[in-house]
């Protein structure tokens, strides 16, 4: 009896844990909202821009902070949270700790159908603006379809380690692809590329908001719905199957939400890398292993994340901006190193 008390007080006292994380993490995005709406080389003041959002501000007030900071900051906020769902996806429907959408090329999957649409077809790449998630989406699903096969073995299933390394060496054969193509474009278009491939959040009107709304409106509440599928998924194949999962099936159900939330967000930001891979890490760190709150722990952090790196891109060099998938680089690569080396894979 005592024994059960005093289960249901700890359990009562972890869901208190995890709701006071989710608050605070919430506070943060708006702390970083706000910060990066007073960000850029035309400054406005937190009162002007509390002005401007109750239609108090001047023309050139409201010209900068509703046609290009909000749409802006609000694509990083989406961006983060879907690269950070995705990541959190594939590291448990794959078993590996390190998995995460740019590090497995899904990411580069999706660039490279960006890439080649661009060299291809010349006119206004915003003229096509509803077209480049689904492009991205086909090709990071072609992607992980080549990946998923060369990693998987019969009868042993998929291992962590051949998938991560399936992962790089299709990453690397897909960014030799984008070279030997982005060197046929005219200097403009190479210009927009290259900074694209950093991964830039390039896509500053509400047009770009509209285009990636609809694909996470459509996954994140599946991925939710199947947060106890991916809590017994987590505990291995054997596991799972003694609990009466259809792995495969869901497996697949999973990947294709992790590709749909990855190639969407490609198309808008580029190549943003180590977001899948920090987001779900320091949300296990904070709230547990159960999806019901890791998920959207991760999606904040992911959100948190980028919307302060591309803050710190536009603040840092001014006049001058640093592409949000660089700062994020500069970020990820010795955490990414660090989790490589505690791996005892």
């Amino acid at each position: 009896m005592n024994k059960s008390v005093n289960r249901s007080a700890a359990q009562k006292k972890r869901n208190l844990h995890q709701h006071f994380v989710l608050i605070v993490l919430s506070i943060f995005i708006v702390v970083a909202f706000i910060i990066s709406m007073n960000t850029g080389l035309v400054r406005l003041s937190p009162a002007e821009v509390i002005q401007t959002l109750f239609g108090f501000g001047t023309e050139k007030q409201s010209l900068v902070l509703f046609e290009f900071r909000l749409p802006r900051i609000i694509l990083a906020v989406l961006v983060g949270m879907s690269l950070a769902i995705s990541g959190c996806i594939l590291q448990s429907i794959s078993g590996n700790s390190l998995a995460d959408p740019g590090i497995l090329g899904i990411n580069a999957g999706a660039g490279l159908t960006v890439v080649l649409f661009i060299s291809l077809f010349p006119g206004n790449v915003a003229t096509s603006v509803y077209l480049l998630p689904i492009l991205a989406f086909g090709g990071a699903g072609i992607t992980a379809f080549v990946i998923y096969i060369l990693a998987y073995k019969r009868h042993e299933g998929i291992s962590p380690t051949r998938l991560l390394l399936t992962g790089v060496a299709v990453s690397a054969g897909i960014s030799a692809a984008m070279i030997v193509l982005t060197l046929r474009l005219n200097p403009d278009k190479y210009q927009f590329v290259a900074t694209w491939l950093a991964g830039s959040i390039w896509g500053s009107n509400w047009t770009f908001v509209l285009s990636l709304l609809p694909w996470l409106l459509i996954l994140i509440p599946f991925v939710f719905s199947k947060a106890q599928v991916l809590n017994v998924l987590s505990l291995g194949d054997s596991m799972a199957t003694g609990l009466g999962a259809t792995i495969e099936r869901e497996r697949r159900f999973l990947l294709i939400a992790a590709v749909g939330l990855a190639g969407a967000s490609v198309s808008v930001s580029g190549g943003i890398g180590f977001v899948g891979l920090i987001g779900p890490h320091l949300a296990r760190q904070l709230v547990g292993s159960r999806h019901q709150f890791l998920i959207p722990t991760s999606a904040l952090v992911g959100g948190l994340l980028v919307i302060v790196a591309d803050a710190i891109g536009r603040w840092i060099l001014q006049p001058s901006e640093i592409p949000t998938g660089i700062v994020v680089a500069v970020i990820g690569a010795p955490y990414f190193l660090y989790l490589l080396s505690r791996s005892k894979a």
